[in-house]
């Protein structure tokens, strides 16, 4: 079972998970800076953030960003935007390290932006996600997630994306 802490200094989240694999999801802090800017050219050929973007939401003081660590470096990020006195959340970009896909890391991320988002006082989580990008829609609609609002065309190739919500009940 999961351990969670709410504040360890660096962030409002750690989850440590496993013992025979450990991983370790928590706040991004500068140091991780290089690795989420990997793991972002890695998995995103267009459409990604920019270097000054990502120090920028590294940096907010609302720590959106979420990082699943593992001895060996990062195993995938997870960017939240977060919208002052909104009712809602959103996944704005989440990447897996192409050595840990399949293996819980994107899950890990999902579960912990829903805790970010539940913190934070919103009542759903949103994302958007390639209308071609199987695995992740099969994630996500495993994970509670469905259609609110159609698609859109938000990928710089004209891509569709189909947009997904998850109401978040308060605990």
């Amino acid at each position: 079972m999961p351990e969670w802490s709410r504040d360890n200094g660096q962030g409002p989240f750690e989850i440590h998970i496993g013992a025979s694999s450990p991983m370790t999801v928590r706040a991004a802090t500068s140091e991780d800076i290089e690795g989420v800017i990997a793991l972002e050219a890695a998995a995103f050929a267009s459409d990604g953030l920019s270097r000054r973007a990502i120090r920028r939401f590294i940096a907010a003081p609302h720590k959106p960003v979420l990082v699943a660590r593992r001895a060996h470096g990062l195993a995938g990020y997870a960017l939240i935007a977060l919208r002052s006195g909104g009712r809602t959340c959103r996944i704005y970009s989440l990447a897996v390290d192409l050595g840990y896909v399949r293996r819980g890391v994107g899950r890990e991320l999902v579960h912990a932006c829903e805790r970010y988002a539940r913190a934070h006082g919103r009542e759903a989580l949103r994302l958007e996600v390639r209308y071609d990008n199987a695995p992740a829609i099969a994630l996500y609609r495993g994970l509670g997630y469905a259609e609110y609002d159609g698609v859109s065309q938000c990928y710089s190739d004209g891509a569709e994306a189909l947009r997904l919500e998850k109401k978040l009940p308060a605990r």
